[in-house]
């Protein structure tokens, strides 16, 4: 006796078949995206640790102590010694100007 094959709608097991490959594709591929995402989001957050360290290790380089200022008794100091040259006619008054600049801006 021949198989008969049905025409026209699928019956109830070919529907219950395709919902469940559809499905399964559907589920497949929603896990294959959330996967690469992770994925992503993992490489970016190394890639930020990774940056933050190479700041961090810039910022760790030791920095020469500037050199300690001179006290301001040393500056009044040098300033009568300035003006006692002046006074001597050792220093022009361009100089002493010039010299008194420097020593104030340091």
């Amino acid at each position: 006796m021949p198989i008969l094959r049905r025409v026209g709608r699928p019956g109830l097991l070919g529907m219950a078949a395709r919902t469940a490959v559809v499905a399964g594709t559907a589920t497949a591929v929603s896990g294959a995206v959330a996967s690469h995402q992770h994925n992503r989001a993992l490489e970016q957050q190394a890639a930020a640790q990774q940056q933050a360290a190479a700041q961090a290790a810039q910022q760790a380089v030791p920095v020469p102590p500037a050199p300690a200022a001179a006290p301001a008794d040393d500056v009044v100091a040098r300033l009568q010694q300035l003006g006692e040259l002046h006074a001597q006619g050792l220093l022009s008054a361009e100089e002493f100007t010039l010299a008194k600049q420097q020593l104030l801006r340091g």
